[in-house]
């Protein structure tokens, strides 16, 4: 079998059904689906049912342990060449494996991974969103997408890895987040092959309100201190970039009560967001909440990052017990 397509799923049916729904039109067949429930309340082992008609599907269900490791019980029952590791609210286009494979055979790989894009059928705050952790302006486009700074480090709602060299690395660490970068780093550090597919791009849902996001960028700016304690060498410029634009606006809005005029700096900021993000969406509406998701990314990551880089690097405190609770929200 080539590909075996990993799910970990936490309480979502829905989700799973549209997964399912798109990798049952892909174009290219040879694949199988494992899914793996991580503890959910609410089982989405009855959409599973509907579709082993159509799908070479397999469904698991896990005591809640995180992400990672549910990924890893995913793959020690898998029998493809290739593991694609997909979130549940993801959705393919159905030629998407097909992509995958046209790349493989252009120019061999040991890992890779692809980008996101919104789907139209999405609300505008996850078009928003997306535009947020997607775009040039918010670091987003830099970190993961063509114009990166730094070479590209596959994230786990879209990536791929040879089943052999999956195993070789002992899967997904115990982190329950930044676990994905962890297992890149570990990736590019044992000397495998690992690049970006571009054509091979998925539909990510990502967060659903404002008030998740705000959560799993926090928790992101927390994880990549973790990081760093692991590996110096990883911490990168543009991993500073958040944390130096919320002292900015901080300082900005203090200055804001003796002079003004330093509210023009995050005015022109809110206008490139919302002149770039409502000519790319066709869309005054997501323009002006793309700001919003824009200050959440940057402030949420950065403040994240910097509440974590006082208690671990000047307190000298432990990794954090902030994980510990269910990753899921």
């Amino acid at each position: 079998m080539r590909y075996s397509v990993i799910v970990p799923v936490y309480n979502r049916p829905d989700e799973v059904n549209e997964l399912l729904e798109s990798l049952a039109a892909q174009i290219f067949r040879d694949f199988e689906v494992i899914i793996v429930e991580d503890g959910s309340s609410v089982s989405c082992e009855g959409v599973v049912a509907n579709y082993r008609n159509r799908l070479d599907v397999h469904y698991y269900y896990k005591p809640n342990s995180g992400p990672g490791q549910t990924r890893n019980y995913g793959a020690e029952r898998s029998r493809g060449e290739y593991l694609l590791i997909l979130d549940s609210d993801c959705i393919l286009p159905e030629g998407y494996l097909e992509a995958v494979e046209a790349e493989l055979r252009r120019e061999p790989a040991d890992a890779f991974g692809g980008p996101d894009r919104a789907h139209d059928s999405f609300t505008p705050v996850q078009k928003a969103i997306n535009y947020a952790m997607t775009s040039f302006f918010t670091t987003g486009g830099i970190r993961g997408g063509k114009k990166k700074m730094d070479k590209f480090y596959p994230r786990s709602f879209n990536m791929g890895i040879r089943a052999e060299a999956y195993r070789a690395l002992g899967g997904f660490s115990k982190m329950r987040f930044g676990e994905d970068i962890d297992f890149s780093i570990r990736i590019f550090k044992a000397g495998y092959r690992c690049r970006l597919f571009p054509s091979a791009w998925v539909w990510h849902k990502r967060r659903t309100d404002f008030r998740k996001f705000f959560k799993q960028v926090h928790n992101s700016g927390i994880a990549r201190i973790d990081l760093y304690k692991k590996y110096p060498e990883s911490l990168k410029l543009v991993h500073l970039l958040p944390a130096v634009f919320t002292v900015g606006v901080a300082l900005v809005l203090l200055a804001a009560f003796r002079w003004v005029g330093s509210l023009w700096l995050l005015g022109i900021f809110m206008l490139v967001i919302f002149s770039d993000s409502s000519l790319k969406n066709k869309s005054l509406k997501i323009g002006i909440l793309s700001v919003i998701a824009a200050f959440i990314q940057l402030v949420g990551y950065g403040s994240g990052f910097l509440l974590a880089w006082w208690k671990r690097c000047i307190l000298g405190k432990k990794s954090f017990s902030a994980f510990e609770k269910n990753f899921y929200d």
